[in-house]
């Protein structure tokens, strides 16, 4: 009887009585499907289901126990279904696909939407009945293998999905290259800008930052695809300044030995900060944001930074030009001379920093709301399964 109930509430539209029409007026039911995540794919997903939620549509997400601890989707009007999808190939994987196809029988949801490649996959051979939309998030940085493994798992999901959606430009490019046969540029919001609790006195007080050094900030994963190493290095270049800056790194990751060896061998004025929940406080306290990644789509700390008025340098990989557009200074991937000069050049010069953080504000004001990306999001939803009834 139970299950009978629960049918009901997070069937398919139709079983729950829900007129399904197009556009901000959909209300079917979506069930979102994640892997392991700590930042901006479960953001990402946590966004939408509270959008989803609040516009009347039954919300399912699937995903690893310690992403309902961490994002509290069920605080934002989902139900939640533990389902471990591992960040890569794992032998558990199968058990994850029939979890997936479990709940598709159990939810029988109008669309999955999948986010992420892992995620992507175990949906896809869950071969859900309902359409299939995958959300790309990242491309495949490995060679060898594994590249080559990461490129058959890109081709089945892309030829498995009904639409793939392409955080960036790029990634729609590669989703077509490799067999998708709808593949358009995913609906983001902008993140919500976090509040600050704390003055930027007391802030850079308990991060035991002296007085008049300049506080140099990035956020992210510790994964070799943010290139950490190569900020620590070149960090180590800034003891000769006067007075010397202090780089924090907040995030957690596979790195962290490696990059806590690094900062001892070289003496870099760098510390880890580990996860934070004071991301807004250290944006406000700080003086410049650095990102150093080989590649991202809309890298969240990059859009956190322009939106809090703190002045970015970054590199010009993915995403991130289109991104920022000229509220950022673009600085080559593995350059250590282009991120020296670039860093040096800022912190010498208060008026370039502050109209750079001008621009920054200004570009974050052109980015979709969350009312936007929801709209455009439920069109997409309403077009499949329109499609799909008519078929």
């Amino acid at each position: 009887m139970h299950e009978q109930v629960e049918r009901a509430e997070h069937g398919r539209a139709q079983d729950r009585g829900v007129v399904v029409t197009a556009g901000q007026d959909w209300a079917g039911s979506v069930m979102l499907v994640l892997a392991s995540s700590i930042g901006g794919i479960g953001q990402h997903v946590a966004s939408l289901a509270a959008g989803l939620s609040q516009a009347g549509c039954a919300v399912t997400v699937c995903g690893p126990a310690a992403t309902e601890e961490h994002f509290r989707f069920t605080d934002r009007g989902a139900r939640f279904h533990p389902v471990e999808i591992p960040a890569n190939p794992h032998p558990s994987d199968m058990r994850a696909v029939r979890q997936v196809r479990a709940q598709l029988a159990a939810v029988r949801p109008d669309v999955v939407h999948a986010h992420g490649l892992r995620a992507g996959m175990a949906a896809a051979l869950a071969r859900p009945t309902c359409p299939l939309v995958v959300t790309w998030h990242n491309a495949p940085l490995r060679a060898g293998l594994r590249g080559r493994v990461h490129t058959l798992i890109e081709r089945i999901v892309a030829r498995s999905s009904t639409v793939t959606l392409g955080a960036s430009a790029d990634l729609v490019a590669r989703a077509r290259a490799v067999g998708s046969a709808d593949a358009r540029l995913a609906p983001v919001a902008a993140p919500v800008p976090r509040r600050t609790r704390r003055s930027t006195a007391s802030v850079r007080a308990g991060l035991g930052v002296p007085d008049g050094a300049p506080l140099i900030l990035s956020v992210g994963r510790l994964h070799e695809q943010k290139a950490y190493d190569l900020l620590v290095s070149v960090a180590a270049r800034w003891r000769e300044l006067t007075p010397t800056p202090r780089v924090l790194i907040a995030g957690e990751g596979p790195s962290y030995l490696d990059l806590a060896a690094q900062i001892s061998q070289l003496r870099a004025p760098v510390t880890l900060l580990g996860h934070r929940n004071d991301v807004g406080d250290l944006i406000a306290a700080a003086d410049l944001g650095v990102v150093t990644s080989v590649w991202e789509a809309r890298q969240l700390f990059a859009q956190e930074a322009l939106s809090g008025g703190l002045p970015l340098v970054a590199t010009a990989v993915g995403g991130i030009p289109e991104l920022v557009g000229d509220g950022a200074v673009l600085i080559e991937p593995n350059d250590p001379d282009g991120l020296d000069t670039a860093v040096r050049k800022l912190l010498a010069d208060p008026q370039a920093r502050a109209a750079l953080a001008e621009r920054g504000r200004a570009q974050a004001a052109t980015w979709p709301d969350e009312a936007a990306t929801m709209s455009e999001l439920r069109d997409i939803y309403a077009e499949l399964t329109g499609r799909a009834g008519r078929g």
